[in-house]
């Protein structure tokens, strides 16, 4: 069997409202709790399993969407006020990002409640 990511540990203050938060913004849904964890399903399996702790440093986390998916998450990111950003650093605001090395990618990145960095992303197309 080839190895496959099946969960990673999101750490949080509050669970319900972190997960809550990125699922609005992927137009997916919250999982039912699994023991203290509570996650949200991405479309190849794989979870991120929300954990209340009370101290932690921020991660990076990408999420690859389509085109209309990606248009789709950019205009619920606006309307809700959220500030999202051309670049890691957090410099460009109000911006995405479009790959040079990549054609067609498109992306950017936003902050969660929890200071977590998120990107949303296009595939694109390589060149060859």
């Amino acid at each position: 069997m080839p190895v496959e990511l099946n969960h990673t540990i999101v750490p949080v203050r509050d669970p319900q409202a972190s997960a809550r938060f990125l699922a609005d913004i992927l137009g997916l849904s919250v999982d039912p709790q699994v023991a203290h964890f509570t996650p949200v399903t991405l479309a190849n399996g794989v979870s991120l399993d929300y954990d209340r702790v009370a101290d932690f440093e921020p991660h990076h986390y990408a999420f690859m969407v389509s085109d209309q998916e990606f248009d789709a998450a950019l205009a619920r990111i606006q309307d809700g006020g959220i500030t999202h950003y051309g670049d890691p650093a957090c410099q460009k605001i109000g911006e995405i990002y479009r790959s040079k090395p990549v054609e067609g990618r498109r992306g950017t990145y936003f902050r969660d409640p929890d200071g977590h960095l998120m990107e949303i992303l296009t595939p694109g197309i390589a060149k060859s």
